[in-house]
This record gives C-alpha cells, structure tokens and sequence, in this order.
C-alpha cells in the first residue's frame, strides 16, 4: 500500500516500502545507502538501489545516475575529536545539470514531501555535480 493522492503542489505519493527501508537503514543499520525514484506510472517514490553496511562511499556516488535525477540517503559514520563514534544521516537531492527539464521539475517539486517522511535525517544537500557532495563536504557538515 502507498500514500497516493498527489498533485502539482504536493508531488508524488511514497511507497510505504521507501519509508520501511528507510527505517532500516536509520535504526538496524541494514544499510549504507538508498537511492530512490519517482516511478511517473505509479506515481510514487520508491527505492532504486540500497547499498550493504561495507560499501563505501565511491560505491554510492558511482551508483547515482549520471544523467537524472535521483533522491538519495547516505548514513556516515565517522570518529569525533573525542575520539568517538558518531553517524549522521545526510538526504541528497540529485539533480545533475545535464538531465531534462521534466526530470528536474517532478523531482523539485515531490522533493519536500518525500523529504517529510523521512524523520530522523540530520543533513540536506541539494547537488547537480558529484563536486557538491563530495566526501569532504559531507565530512564538513557532520562534525
């Protein structure tokens, strides 16, 4: 079952299979990322990819599409300066430069009630080329 019912102003409905991965991602660690599309025929998000707990963060750049747009979820851990470990949830909003207008608009404007279900994620980023997302910038925003 999903949540449909969208239009212009609200965007696409979410799979209720997006909101349990992404569940899984956030409390059991199931994940390292997830990438989710909008499917234009059901008219929802829903997951794309999910990445295993060892892949590495090349692994989920390299997975994003080169030319469309792409909603993702990234959980980075990293070592504090008091030498202890932290996570924190980053969502992406990928929109590269070269994909189509229509692309571009769906994913615009489904981005912030997709963005509403997703409790519990720390950082946003918007980013058209992997430069703006890069590892040093998600490494910045976390500490």
């Amino acid at each position: 079952m999903s949540s449909r019912g969208a239009n212009a102003s609200s965007g696409m409905g979410v799979a209720e299979h997006s909101k349990s991965t992404y569940l899984e991602l956030q409390r059991k660690k199931a994940f390292r990322y997830l990438i989710f599309k909008i499917d234009e025929n059901k008219r929802e998000v829903v997951v794309e990819k999910t990445g295993a707990p060892s892949e590495s963060y090349d692994d989920f750049t390299e997975s994003l599409p080169e030319a469309d747009c792409r909603y993702a979820v990234y959980d980075f851990d990293f070592m504090t300066s008091e030498n202890c470990q932290k996570s924190k949830i980053f969502f992406i909003a990928w929109s590269p430069s070269v994909s189509r207008i229509h692309s571009k608009m769906l994913y615009a404007t489904s981005k912030d009630r997709f963005r509403r279900e997703l409790k519990g994620i720390h950082y946003e980023l918007q980013a058209t080329e992997l430069t703006e997302m890069d590892l040093e910038v998600i490494r910045e925003r976390a500490r």
